[in-house]
């Protein structure tokens, strides 16, 4: 199995930057289309970003696009999360997730076959 461990959340300011990671392991790990998403204290987890089967082209929720970036660096294996301009709206939980069939909506998170444990995100206001 893939395994998926997220890191770099924590408290920031409103209007400022941080880069979440997602470190993947295992056989296969680095076959497997990434994305992020996110849940709200009492809300439902949403899309936020993800990568296309063939990792050329890239996926953003409406409430990020041109401020979250969905990059990867293939030699360690990693898949980042830019955000920028961070609103209180985007505190949330965040987690990575791998699909492993071009067959399934990048969009719906029953189209993923693993997932990391996920790292909180505060944004103060």
């Amino acid at each position: 199995q893939v395994q998926l461990v997220e890191s770099g959340g924590g408290l920031v300011q409103a209007g400022g930057s941080l880069r979440l990671s997602c470190a993947a392991s295992g056989r296969a790990s680095s076959g497997y289309p990434m994305a992020w998403f996110r849940r709200a204290p009492g809300k439902e987890r949403e899309f936020v970003a993800a990568e296309s089967w063939s990792r050329a082209d890239t996926y953003y929720a409406d409430s990020v696009k041109g401020r979250f970036t969905i990059s990867r660096d293939n030699a360690e294996n990693t898949v980042y999360l830019q955000m920028n301009s961070l609103k209180p709206e985007d505190t949330a939980v965040y987690s990575c997730a791998a699909r492993k069939s071009r067959y399934r909506n990048y969009y719906y998170t029953d189209s993923y076959d693993y997932w990391g444990q996920g790292t909180q995100v505060t944004v103060s206001s």
